[in-house]
């Protein structure tokens, strides 16, 4: 599936109807070249669910984590941009911070990717002029309930 996103009204529109999807163990993929919008979607997620303040991109943190309430369910981003190696993600303790919560992974590939998982909705953003295009891949989990 293609998912046309024109200007950032339809980058949010597009986070809230996966938002409104999403349940805990849910992990959205979110791949594309820099300034692509992959920040910018999961900024609109988070939103949607609930978040009212400014989302920092996790580039240097790595992981943010954002908790239910006020969120609808707890939730992770995480950027993999700066790992060298997915074993680094036992030292930081990804498994502990995903248990009820929900993961948007920005550079996944470099985590060792997360396609294998059945709650994976794996996104590539692409720049096409002056707007985004999402390439929707959906896990099993999310067959039946697509954004």
């Amino acid at each position: 599936m293609i998912e046309e996103l024109h200007d950032l009204a339809a980058m949010e529109a597009f986070g809230a109807r996966i938002a409104a999807r999403l349940r805990p163990g849910d992990v959205v993929a979110l791949e594309g070249d820099l300034g692509a919008g992959k920040t910018t979607l999961a900024r609109a997620i988070l939103k949607a669910l609930g978040y009212e303040n400014e989302v920092p991109s996790p580039t240097f943190t790595i992981i943010e984590t954002y908790d239910a309430p006020p969120l609808r369910l707890p939730m992770v981003h995480a950027d993999f941009y700066r790992l060298e190696d997915p074993s680094e993600l036992r030292e930081i303790g990804l498994d502990d911070y995903r248990e009820d919560a929900a993961l948007i992974a920005e550079w996944p590939a470099r985590a060792g990717g997360f396609a294998q998982e059945l709650g994976c909705l794996s996104l590539e953003l692409e720049i096409v002029g002056q707007s985004r295009r999402a390439i929707v891949q959906p896990g099993d989990d999310w067959l039946g309930r697509m954004p």
